[in-house]
């Protein structure tokens, strides 16, 4: 007896070694399941941290499943090691019937084994629900009792089609033959429940239950993919509707997927036509990477750019590429998903418009006069380039300023753009002076009309501006040349009327002279007598020079043309205290010409020596010297004036160049001598004199009448 009940004891103290083996052998694999997980997680966290859609909590996730597992595993599993011991227990009992206390204790942990497998599928998110072979539900979880709105009590014991309108009975038994083969089914149903007309999707995964080799009944959990399908539908019906061609690619440039409108953007016949294409067909040059891949280092980042595509007819589309890539699981670019939008015709459109601006800005610029455009604020906003020529400034030197703070500005320019601006004229001008960017002055006239936004609302004037200077030079030209011919009639009728007279004077002094008179009365009579021709000499230069030219030149006496201006201009040169030293020539040759021209051009030089001397001084001296050589005749104008700087001699000749103070020139008359000249062949020089004062040659050909163009 001692005997036995050793070996008993053997028997029995080697499964407790081997449970406590099992269960050590149980708690290692389960803690390694655990710290793999946290391995794991702590491997791949910074890598998911750097993808997007927040993966950074999929190693939380997985090392929580992992622990859960563990737990559930460690708890079922000393569930199981109680069954077991029960059950060795009535083994080794088997003689001995069960006490109720033992049946009790039996019934405890079945039922505390049932209840934890029921809180189990009860506390999953998915449908799991176990039906018979004949549809008789013998099992659901909670969230089938949610679905269905009724107690678990409600549903249990019930068929399927009490509760399921679609799919049908028949549709079921057709695949049932094939499941009974395979014991496994998993798939996507579509599925509407009685009392409701909304259809559920729901992503199903069957097994068989076995009992004896024998499939009784199948178990099933589905996830309710209801959502998921209508955000498909709806992003498959907005991939298809837009307007945009929205494409799906390879990250080496072949199409996987395009919707309708790039189909027909390219000018496809079919979506499958264009999937077919490799991933250079849509570039213009097959020789250069795909225009829709990406680089071996590229990152998958958004990338936004304008591209040109080649169309089924061979035509380029511009189209603005919009991209992205898509990742995997791992972190690896799967495709890239874009939209292109064409833009071609838009293109085109700013390729006209800019035409048209550049026409517009070409048309401004080539237009004669200044456009300006000024706001209602008073600042220029609109300035053309003709500004630099007109006055030397640049257009951005004038843009975003005020009228007023403009450089000598104009009051009647300032005056017209309010008349016009406020509406007291709609459309109006003026002349105003203006400032030279090098300080001259320019005579301008301005003509402005009110400028109308899109809206027909009033936002400014626009000013045409124009240089009138040289016009306003040749109107008072024009006048005082209208001025002088009349003073010449009236010179020509003073010297007729006058002329009568003097012929009284000298014949009867003539006449007193050769009767019987006193010395001193002789006298008297010879200064009359000298003081009458002088006059008469007088009228007679007068006549000359108001007489109208004869047309045609003739042979003139440069020596005695110029006394006879000298003669004319006495008055004024005595009156100003200007001693004329004149040698004149007598053996000069003649000069063709016409006289009337070149007296013009003497006293035009002796006019301008005199303004020149009075200018500084009481006092002066006009040397006039004749010379000649083999084909020309020289007059010499010296005086003893200021002189001509040497940056202003080579502009003396130019026409309305002038040096004078305002009112005491027009700046013509030098360059009419000057074109008078030239029209006899001849030409006219200036320089400074050595001792000061200015020097004017006047060079002539001699002989014959000689062509205009012969200084040329």
């Amino acid at each position: 007896m001692p005997e036995k009940e050793k070996q008993l004891a053997r028997t029995t103290s080697n499964p407790n070694l081997l449970e406590r083996e099992e269960a050590r052998l149980w708690r290692v694999a389960l803690l390694f399941v655990v710290l793999l997980a946290t391995a794991l997680a702590a491997v791949t966290w910074e890598r998911l941290q750097a993808l997007p859609y927040h993966l950074g909590v999929l190693p939380i996730a997985v090392l929580f499943v992992a622990i859960s597992f563990a737990a559930f595993t460690y708890g079922r599993r000393k569930q199981v090691t109680e069954l077991r011991d029960l059950v060795r227990g009535l083994q080794d009992h088997v003689r001995t019937p069960p006490t109720d206390e033992q049946l009790d204790q039996l019934s405890q942990v079945i039922a505390r084994s049932q209840r934890s497998f029921k809180e189990l599928i009860d506390s999953f998110d998915d449908v799991a629900f176990a039906f018979s072979l004949d549809g008789t539900v013998r099992t659901v979880n909670r969230s089938v009792t949610q679905l269905l709105g009724i107690p678990y009590s409600a549903i249990v014991g019930c068929k399927l089609d009490e509760f399921i309108e679609q799919p049908p009975r028949s549709d079921l038994q057709q695949g049932l033959a094939r499941f009974l083969e395979r014991r496994r089914w998993s798939g996507v149903v579509q599925i509407r429940l009685k009392k409701s007309s909304r259809s559920l999707f729901f992503d199903c995964v069957l097994n068989a239950i076995v009992k004896g080799d024998e499939v009784v009944g199948v178990s099933t959990l589905a996830r309710d993919v209801t959502e998921e399908r209508e955000k498909e539908r709806r992003f498959t019906e907005l991939f298809e509707t837009l307007q945009e061609g929205v494409y799906f690619s390879t990250p080496e440039g072949k199409l996987l997927d395009a919707n309708a409108s790039l189909v027909h953007m390219l000018g496809y016949r079919s979506k499958q036509q264009l999937l077919e294409l490799d991933s250079t067909a849509l570039n213009f040059d097959r020789t250069k990477s795909p225009v829709l891949g990406r680089t071996a280092d590229d990152r998958g980042g958004e990338r936004a750019r304008e591209i040109t595509l080649r169309r089924r007819d061979g035509t380029s589309a511009i189209c603005l590429d919009t991209s992205r890539a898509v990742w995997d699981a791992a972190g690896k670019i799967i495709r890239y998903q874009g939209t292109l939008v064409d833009v071609t015709d838009r293109r085109e459109m700013e390729k006209t418009l800019r035409r048209q601006e550049e026409f517009q800005r070409y048309l401004l610029e080539s237009f004669p006069d200044l456009i300006l455009v000024i706001d209602l604020n008073e600042r220029y906003s609109f300035v053309s380039s003709r500004i630099q020529d007109l006055l030397g400034y640049k257009p951005e030197d004038l843009v975003g300023k005020k009228v007023e703070e403009e450089q000598g500005h104009s009051a009647e320019f300032l005056a017209l753009f309010r008349d016009v601006g406020r509406g007291r004229k709609q459309f109006g001008f003026c002349e105003y002076g203006a400032r030279h960017r090098d300080g001259s002055w320019r005579t301008m006239r301005a003509s402005a009309s009110p400028l109308f936004d899109a809206g027909g609302k009033l936002s400014g004037v626009i000013v045409s501006v124009r240089d009138i200077t040289v016009e306003k030079k040749l109107e008072q030209q024009v006048i005082q040349g209208e001025r002088l011919a009349a003073m010449g009639q009236m010179i020509g009728g003073f010297a007729h009327e006058l002329n009568n007279p003097l012929t009284s004077i000298l014949g009867v002094s003539e006449l007193l002279q050769e009767g019987e008179v006193t010395e001193p009365v002789r006298k008297q009579l010879t200064m009359l007598q000298q003081q009458a021709r002088r006059a008469a000499e007088i009228v007679q230069n007068l006549m000359y020079f108001s007489r109208p030219p004869a047309p045609g030149k003739s042979e003139i006496n440069v020596s005695e043309l110029i006394q006879r201006t000298l003669h004319l201009h006495a008055y004024s040169l005595r009156k100003n205290n200007i001693t004329v030293d004149f040698l004149p020539e007598k053996s000069l040759p003649a000069v063709n010409g016409d006289p009337h021209q070149l007296m013009q051009v003497f006293l035009n030089l002796i006019l301008n020596a005199e303004q020149a001397m009075r200018e500084v001084r009481d006092r002066g001296t006009l040397r006039i010297r004749l010379g000649k050589d083999d084909n020309t005749v020289s007059a010499t104008f010296q005086d003893d004036g200021p002189g001509i700087s040497s940056d202003i001699l080579p502009n003396i000749f130019d026409p309305f160049y002038t040096t004078k103070r305002p009112g005491r020139g027009t700046g013509l008359g030098l360059s009419i001598c000057k074109a008078i000249l030239r029209e006899h062949g001849g030409n006219v020089e200036a320089a400074s004199g050595p001792g000061g004062g200015a020097i004017f040659t006047v060079m002539l050909p001699s002989g014959p009448a000689t062509s205009a163009t012969a200084d040329a």
